[in-house]
């Protein structure tokens, strides 16, 4: 019997799973990824890691540089394709995109849907508290993120989770997921099941600001929303006018007026709007990371000060 003719679309290394999971089920008949772009501090020219793997494996690689307007959906329609599965691709899929494949297109998204519908589940996921988390399989429609879905794998948030670390494993989840899924859908064996009404959350995009550390707030909330905007875009405050990026901290106990320093010493314990935050590992604008007791000797900060800017600058960026 011959293999199911596949379109894979995904950009990033979080995708590579899925694509394994594509070339294992059936034949990828092409991958399509975003443009090569400058990337890291050096700005070079980079593809993405879907487009380097697919060129490893000998998969024709399609890289449009934009969907909506073009006669795209035409080049997919040649390759007269079973399915489309989409893996953070990147982009939104117009509708004559979503269709050039005879059975559609398939979404492997990092949430337990309808909760976090949108571009970054896994960040707001950690940011929010929620103990689960996990991959479904859906069929895509118009709406963002709104389609029937057809399998579910869970995963727990641990305590010490960043998105990082959690979206390594729901990367891994998520080839598990289409591995086990793709052949019950290729023979017609799996039940599209609409989402629920209720519970629907949107996971906006991620912004810069979001990683302003602002001690008005719980330390609980500011410990989570680091760990969440890790490694992008960090935690940050302004210290004496220059960028602070804060790479880890705990919650602690402590009570004063938020963004004051606690009398901890060898520590640097900011009480927060609730509880206290201390900062474990910082790193100066222009400078390496260092440890609390070693950032202490080059920047020593006293009791009972406020060091740290108590509103975000005004384009919501560092300097």
């Amino acid at each position: 019997m011959d293999r199911p003719r596949i379109v894979f679309m995904g950009t990033p290394a979080l995708a590579l799973p899925s694509l394994q999971a594509c070339r294992a089920v059936g034949e990828v008949v092409a991958v399509v990824t975003q443009p090569d772009r400058p990337r890291d501090r050096g700005q070079a020219i980079q593809a993405s890691a879907v487009k380097l793997a697919a060129e490893a494996f000998g998969i024709p690689v399609l890289q449009p540089p934009k969907l909506k307007g073009t006669d795209f959906a035409q080049t997919l329609l040649r390759l007269q394709a079973e399915v489309a599965v989409v893996t953070a691709y990147g982009r939104i899929l117009p509708l004559e995109v979503l269709a050039a494949s005879r059975r559609g297109s398939l979404n492997v998204h990092a949430s337990l849907l309808p909760r976090w519908r949108g571009a970054a589940p896994i960040q707001w996921a950690i940011a929010e508290g929620d103990q689960e988390t996990g991959v479904c399989l859906m069929q895509m429609e118009a709406g963002l993120d709104t389609g029937p879905v057809l399998s579910v794998l869970r995963e727990e948030i641990l305590k010490d989770d960043t998105a990082e670390s959690l979206g390594a494993r729901l990367a891994v989840r998520g080839g598990e997921l289409l591995a086990e899924a793709l052949p019950r859908f290729f023979r017609g064996e799996l039940l599209a099941v609409p989402q629920a009404a209720e519970g629907v959350t949107l996971a906006r995009v991620v912004a810069r600001s979001d990683g302003w550390l602002d001690f008005q707030l719980p330390a609980r909330l500011l410990e989570r929303r680091m760990r969440a905007f890790t490694p992008w875009p960090g935690a940050w405050t302004m210290l004496q006018g220059r960028l602070l990026k804060v790479h880890l901290a705990r919650v602690g106990q402590g009570h004063g007026p938020p963004g004051t320093l606690l009398p901890s010493p060898g520590s640097l314990e900011v009480a927060c709007g609730e509880g206290s935050l201390f900062l474990l590992q910082l790193q100066a604008e222009g400078k390496r990371r260092l440890g609390v007791e070693d950032f202490l000797r080059g920047h020593p900060l006293a009791p009972g000060t406020r060091p740290f800017a108590d509103r975000l600058p005004q384009d919501g960026k560092n300097p």
